[in-house]
């Protein structure tokens, strides 16, 4: 039988994708932050987006007051944040693509409305622009986990139904 595909089907696995990178990313930068440094990071950070954006772009802006903020300020959040949640987001989105099996969607779930829940506490206490894009994109994501669960179950259930109707409806051989 073919596998009739939803738009929700394939903004769950664009945004499993985007989890993926995005994990990728954060891991690849929490370890550089543990090993450098936020001062080191800093510096780093304006070293590759001077020559790129220059002038009064609002995304040279954007980077270099976030990097600002964070050679200034502790940086645990930080460092805890992209190093759990990067490496979390891998393995989710590892599991997710594999079909590691329907037990993988609650752990899915379970572990995204954590960090939800996490960020969402984070920002009562310390406001941020990209904590909360990223909740909402955590949100949303959960969203879609949820559905995908709900179709990949609906449809294991009704194929478990159909073998069943068939295994009663044949003659026993023997």
């Amino acid at each position: 039988m073919v596998e009739r595909k939803t738009l929700l089907h394939y903004a769950y696995l664009v945004a499993i994708l985007i989890k993926g990178f995005d994990g990728a990313l954060e891991t690849l930068a929490g370890i550089v932050l543990a090993i450098t440094g936020p001062r080191r990071f800093y510096e780093w950070v304006i070293r590759l987006t001077a020559p790129e954006l220059t002038g009064h772009h609002p995304a040279l802006h954007a980077i270099r007051s976030g990097a600002t903020k964070l050679a200034e300020a502790p940086h645990e959040f930080v460092l805890f944040y992209l190093l759990v949640h990067g490496f979390l987001k891998l393995g989710i989105v590892v599991a997710l693509l594999w079909r590691g099996g329907r037990l993988v969607f609650p752990l899915a779930a379970f572990i995204l409305g954590a960090f939800v829940a996490y960020m969402s506490w984070h920002l009562s206490v310390r406001w941020s622009g990209w904590v909360l894009s990223f909740a909402l994109f955590d949100l949303l994501t959960l969203a879609l986990v949820l559905n995908e669960w709900r179709n990949v179950s609906r449809d294991v259930n009704a194929r478990a139904a159909r073998d069943q109707k068939r295994g009663s409806a044949s003659p026993i051989r023997g």
